[in-house]
């Protein structure tokens, strides 16, 4: 009997993971859009499986796994939500800082939005359109955006606009009413149009002027030629650095904020290529006092037909071996 009762919880468990196992990705990058971390996203998917798999047995299919395992992601999300509070970017907690002289002070204490790795969130290689519309609603601006919704709008409008479920749907999960969705979609959806406005504006990674634009800009800091960057950046360019709050405007003051806070030599940095939130990345690398360099920051680019329109340059290293950049360049 015991051997009986082992043997039919293995073929349980074979069938769980047979089953589940291929949501696993797109369940991350509901975590990630949902909290803004990489981190907490992987850690809150196993914690969705885990409970999936406690909860397996009496799943009777009332729905259907997908809608089943979505729905426990999304109350896991919820209630971490509940206790961490929102990401921000340094860009929407104030007013962009006017002396990119004077030397910035890193709130290590905030919990800053984190970038995601396409190799990680990337949809079907297979099907254009929902590479379009993944990449769309992973790009960094999107996803700080969503931020600073409350909860329950954030949920509303993940599911409805990105993952396209009815509002009945929506409606259950959140235990809610019909109407009261539409609701919380119309003001989530006027409050990200305001917080994206470049949204129409982005040049897709696939475009070769774009390419020419990125090979230009690692050579100028390849190069320590700061003044390159200035052909390079738009005239309204932002540039922000978690965990410094502080954030600046117009390729003028960048250059300026480049020159002052890290005054490269030629050779000092490298940059290696890397893809982020839908959106072109790289690794910079800084040599060090043995000459070996090593990772420094990692910035993620928004580039539109005019250049580089906003640069979001994350000084936290523990994402390189996330998005499989190497110790050393």
């Amino acid at each position: 009997m015991t051997t009986m009762a082992n043997s039919t919880t293995e073929e349980t468990d074979q069938d769980f993971h047979q089953l589940a196992d291929p949501y696993r990705r797109e369940l991350l990058a509901h975590c990630y859009r949902m909290l803004g971390s990489i981190h907490d996203a992987e850690d809150l998917v196993q914690e969705t499986y885990l409970r999936a798999w406690r909860s397996y047995g009496n799943f009777e299919g009332r729905s259907s796994l997908r809608t089943w395992l979505y729905r426990i992601a999304t109350n896991v999300c919820l209630t971490a939500i509940d206790q961490r509070g929102h990401r921000p970017m340094p860009s929407g907690l104030g007013a962009p800082s006017d002396e990119p002289e004077r030397p910035v002070v890193a709130s290590p204490e905030v919990p800053w939005l984190e970038p995601a790795p396409d190799a990680v969130l990337g949809a079907d290689a297979t099907d254009p359109a929902t590479i379009v519309a993944a990449r769309e609603s992973t790009r960094l601006a999107f996803v700080a955006a969503l931020q600073h919704l409350p909860a329950k709008q954030r949920v509303v409008l993940i599911l409805r606009d990105v993952l396209k479920w009815k509002a009945s749907e929506a409606a259950e999960l959140l235990g809610t009413s019909t109407a009261a969705v539409n609701s919380a979609l119309q003001r989530a959806r006027a409050q990200l149009e305001e917080a994206a406005p470049l949204r129409d504006e982005l040049v897709e990674p696939t475009d070769p002027a774009q390419r020419d634009l990125l090979e230009r800009y690692a050579r100028a800091f390849d190069a320590a030629d700061v003044e390159a960057l200035l052909d390079l950046f738009r005239k309204d360019a932002v540039w922000e650095m978690p965990p410094f709050p502080q954030w600046f405007v117009g390729a003028e003051a960048i250059v300026r904020l480049i020159k002052a806070q890290c005054g490269p030599e030629p050779g000092e940095l490298r940059m290696v290529p890397a893809a982020a939130n839908g959106q072109p990345a790289f690794g910079m690398y800084r040599r060090d006092a043995d000459g070996v360099h090593r990772p420094f920051q990692l910035q993620v680019l928004s580039i539109t037909g005019d250049g580089v329109a906003q640069v979001s340059a994350f000084f936290d290293t523990t994402l390189f071996p996330v998005f499989g950049l190497p110790d050393t360049a």
